[in-house]
Parts: structure tokens; C-alpha cells; sequence
């Protein structure tokens, strides 16, 4: 059996969000979160030494890392569905977002809010500089970065609606987070009709209810 060891509000509802698509049996192990620090608590570790979340164990094998997880779980239990065939262009561009959704998309958003909870992490007196330093990063680097990668995905979305040709993939899956993280941390993608258009469709496959449904409260749903 699939153990899904679930962190609140964060990437691993896509790994519970995959499962359901493949129909995969699979049980749930939940983590919250230090209401302070908004990091993982200390017993993730015992399963992994990074303490990250997702992390999966099935039988002998422990997992951690998104893309990894949801290679495994595509070569064990996927049968060909949810990725192209390999060596065609759709494949190429399936491993390219597997790997740019944590490579390349997810840094920036991870440092913006890294940022805005730095004002509360240092003592009184400094907060006041500690604030005017995240708002001028923030401001000149963080933002315009983003947006920067908006624009790529509204781009790509353009041709078909996904990510990875012209019906939905594990690529989907996977950029899901980011794409509604930035949606959170940004304010909106009213300038973004073809990202506001993925992330309803993704958020109305029943799959993806289920999903929310066993992993329990979702900040980036969106409902």
C-alpha cells in the first residue's frame, strides 16, 4: 500500500491529486505544519532526513521529491496514462516542465515568502529595516521575476490549454503548485486568462475534488 505522508498546504496534495487520477488505493498520513515557522514539523525527519513534504513509502521504498514521486509512481502503477510517448516532442516538453516546476518556477515563490515572513522573525527593534529590506527585494526582484514566469505560462497554455499537448499529464500535475501559488501570492491573474483557465478546469476534475476532499484544507484551492 501507497503511504501519502501529507503536509497541509503544500505539494504534496498533487502527489494525492495523481493518485486519484490513476485510481491507485492509497492510505494518508498527516503533518501540520509550526504555526510560527510555517515549516514541516520534526517527525517528517523520521521518515525522511530532509523532512520534506511529499514524501511516499510503498513496501521497502521511501520517496521524497515531487518530480521523483511522480516518475515512480508513473513507471509502477500508470500503465502509459497521464505522459506522452517517450521520444516524441510532447514527451520533451513532459520532462522539461516536470523538472522547471521545481527547478526554475517554484525558487522565486518559495523566496517571496520567505520574505514576507521575515519582518516577524527577527526581534522588535529591527523590524522596522527588516520590513523596508523585504518590500525593496520584493519590489525589484521577487515580483518582476514572477511575473516573468506568468507570462511563460500564459504563452505556453495558449497552444492548448496544457502543458504537455493537448490533453492533461502528470506535467499538469505537477505545475499545478506553482501556478496556484502565484495566483495566491500575487493577488490574482486577471491578466492571465489562459493560467486562470488551467487552474479552473484542474479545479473542476473530479480527481482533483477528491483529492481535496482526503487531503482535507487546501489554502491554493482557490474554493
Amino acid at each position: 500500500m501507497i503511504i501519502v505522508h501529507h503536509l497541509e498546504n503544500s505539494r504534496s496534495q498533487r502527489i494525492l491529486w495523481l493518485l486519484e487520477e490513476l485510481g491507485v488505493p492509497y492510505e494518508i498520513r498527516f503533518y501540520k505544519r509550526d504555526p510560527r515557522t510555517m515549516r514541516a514539523p520534526p517527525e517528517l525527519r523520521k521518515i525522511h532526513p530532509l523532512g520534506k513534504s511529499p514524501i511516499i513509502t510503498e513496501g521497502d521504498v521511501t520517496l521524497a521529491e515531487s518530480g521523483a514521486i511522480i516518475a515512480y509512481l508513473l513507471d509502477e502503477h500508470g500503465d502509459g496514462r497521464l505522459r506522452p510517448p517517450a521520444g516524441t516532442p510532447d514527451y520533451r516538453s513532459f520532462v522539461y516542465w516536470l523538472h522547471y516546476a521545481e527547478g526554475s518556477a517554484m525558487p522565486p515563490l518559495v523566496m517571496k515568502l520567505i520574505f514576507g515572513l521575515l519582518p516577524s522573525q527577527v526581534p522588535l527593534p529591527l523590524r522596522p529595516f527588516a520590513s523596508l529590506i523585504a518590500q525593496g527585494v520584493r519590489a525589484r526582484f521577487l515580483d518582476p521575476e514572477i511575473k516573468r514566469h506568468v507570462a511563460f505560462w500564459e504563452q505556453s497554455l495558449a497552444q492548448t490549454g496544457w502543458f504537455a499537448g493537448d490533453d492533461v499529464t502528470a506535467a499538469d500535475i505537477q505545475m499545478s503548485f506553482p501556478l496556484e501559488a502565484a495566483c495566491s501570492r500575487m493577488g490574482g491573474i486577471a491578466h492571465s486568462p489562459h493560467v486562470a483557465s488551467f487552474l479552473r478546469r484542474i479545479h473542476a476534475r473530479p480527481a482533483w475534488r477528491r483529492a481535496l476532499e482526503r487531503g482535507g484544507p487546501y489554502a491554493y484551492s482557490g474554493m
